[in-house]
C-alpha cells in the first residue's frame, strides 16, 4: 500500500483530542497552504476560513456545537464560512488576480468574466448560497489529506448551529455563513474511537464503470 493510502487508513474522526497537544507554527501553515491551494468551481473560492484560536470564542461555540468536547480540546477549530453574497465584485477581483498573476491584461478576459457573472449572479440567493456552501468542502477535503499526511487529526463537523456560529463570530456582517467546521490537533491516548477498524464499502459496493 502506498503512503498516501496508508495515511488514509491512520486518520479518523477524532473524537477526543490532546488539548496539551498544539500544532506547530510550520505545519499550522501547511495546512493553510495546503487549504488555499484546494481547487474550486472558477477558481473562485467563494468562502473565507476562520482559525478560531481565542479559547474565550472556543467557550461560547461549544454549547452552540451539541457540547463537544473537540471545540475546545483540539489546537484548532476552523471554520469555513461561504459567501452569501457572491456577484460582481468578487469576479471582478478574481479576474483581477488572473490578470496580475499570469501577466495578461484584464480586457483579455471579459469573455470569461461575462460567462461567469451569466452564470452566477443570475442564480437566486437561495441557490447562490447552496453553491457557495458545497465549495467550502473541497477545501475541507485538501485539510483532511493535508492533516493526514503530516500525522495530524482532524474532525469535520456539521453538528452545529450554523446561524449561532454565525453571531458569535460576527460573520452576517460580512456577508459570510458557517457551513461546515473542523477541529483540528492530536487525538488523547484514551481516544477509544482510533483503534476502531475502518469501516467503508467495499469497491464493488461503491463504484460503478459504464
Amino acid at each position: 500500500m502506498n503512503t498516501f493510502l496508508e495515511n488514509q487508513n491512520w486518520r479518523y474522526a477524532t473524537k477526543k483530542f490532546d488539548a496539551t497537544k498544539k500544532i506547530s507554527a510550520e505545519d499550522l501553515n501547511t495546512l493553510k497552504e495546503a487549504i488555499r491551494l484546494s481547487s474550486s468551481s472558477y477558481g473562485l473560492q467563494p468562502y473565507k476560513v476562520i482559525f478560531v484560536e481565542s479559547p474565550e470564542l472556543r467557550a461560547k461555540l461549544q454549547p452552540v456545537a451539541w457540547g463537544q468536547s473537540q471545540i475546545v480540546e483540539a489546537s484548532h477549530l476552523v471554520v469555513f464560512a461561504n459567501d452569501t453574497n457572491i456577484g460582481d465584485t468578487a469576479i471582478d477581483g478574481f479576474i483581477k488576480n488572473i490578470s496580475e498573476t499570469r501577466g495578461i491584461p484584464a480586457e483579455s478576459l471579459s469573455g470569461y468574466s461575462d460567462f461567469m457573472k451569466s452564470k452566477i449572479t443570475t442564480l437566486s440567493p437561495d441557490a447562490k448560497n447552496i453553491w457557495t456552501s458545497k465549495q467550502t468542502y473541497l477545501a475541507l477535503g485538501n485539510l483532511l489529506n493535508a492533516a493526514a499526511e503530516l500525522k495530524i487529526d482532524v474532525t469535520p463537523m456539521e453538528g452545529f448551529d450554523p446561524a449561532a456560529f454565525n453571531e458569535i463570530l460576527g460573520l452576517d456582517a460580512l456577508h459570510l455563513n458557517a457551513a461546515v467546521i473542523a477541529t483540528v490537533g492530536y487525538r488523547h491516548d484514551d481516544d477509544a474511537t482510533q483503534h476502531h477498524k475502518k469501516v467503508r464499502k467495499s469497491q464493488e459496493e461503491l463504484f460503478i464503470t459504464l
